[in-house]
């Protein structure tokens, strides 16, 4: 009887489904590192832009997918040992685990989308109080003391995307370092095509970067594509999760004919 047994534990179909969880486990464990490394990017990379749109969605966004990355992580871990000891309990503990983060993932990538479509008919309009924040915060605190974090800020985003004020380079004239008695610029210099000093003293569209809808709609166009793309992920890995599910059940359903 304990030779039968010991067949029928280690029988062709048990040791394929082991080694395809075990497989789809080391794939999952290395997605959420991915979406780790990405959310530490964005916090760290991008953590400028937060303070000059004066809003938590940002930085939110950025804590999610770190939260997200490190659940990911563990349930990787704990589907690997409950593979690899052929742990029932510890199997249904994971089953869990991939159902929760699988409506998570459903839910925010539908969010996602929602939220992407309501945008797009608008131009891709976000709020109009966080235009409002950019354009307050370019017009009063850039190049201010005790500003010095907000002036690298918008020197980056005006360098990076390629436009000049939050709406367009008129914005700068209402400025008060632009209006200050001393300085000779219409624009920062950061606003030219080819950066240097003082080069903000001519205006001209073939010095500086004259976008129309300004740095907040390539702002907006930014998040918006990130947005974008962070719910089409969410559910493709969430459906990608229902194979992993089905081989811990079929796995589960195996143990569980063959006790020992």
């Amino acid at each position: 009887m304990g030779d039968t047994r010991g067949e029928k534990t280690h029988t062709c179909g048990t040791i394929c489904l082991k080694y395809l969880l075990f497989l789809f486990n080391i794939l999952f464990w290395l997605a959420g590192g991915a979406v780790l490394a990405v959310g530490v990017w964005t916090l760290v990379e991008k953590s400028d832009y937060i303070s000059l749109l004066n809003s938590s969605f940002y930085s939110a966004s950025a804590y999610i997918l770190i939260a997200a990355g490190l659940i990911v992580i563990v349930t990787g871990i704990i589907g690997c040992c409950a593979t690899l000891k052929e742990m029932k309990s510890l199997l249904i503990v994971y089953l869990v685990l991939l159902l929760c983060i699988f409506l998570m993932e459903i839910i925010a990538g539908v969010l996602a989308y929602v939220t992407y479509q309501e945008c797009f008919p608008f131009c891709y309009q976000l709020d109009e109080e966080l235009r409002q924040n950019l354009k307050v915060t370019m017009q009063q605190k850039y190049q201010q003391e005790g500003e010095e974090s907000i002036t690298q800020a918008v020197d980056r985003l005006q360098q990076e995307f390629k436009c000049c004020g939050s709406q367009n380079s008129s914005d700068w004239s209402d400025s008060v370092w632009i209006q200050r008695e001393d300085n000779v610029r219409f624009v920062p210099d950061s606003c030219c095509k080819t950066p240097s000093e003082l080069c903000g003293r001519r205006d001209h569209p073939s010095n500086i970067y004259k976008v129309e809808g300004g740095c907040i709609m390539k702002l907006e166009e930014f998040i918006l594509s990130q947005l974008y793309i962070l719910g089409a992920v969410a559910i493709g890995i969430a459906f990608l999760q229902l194979v992993g599910m089905m081989f811990t059940c079929c796995l589960y359903q195996n143990l569980r004919d063959d006790p020992y």
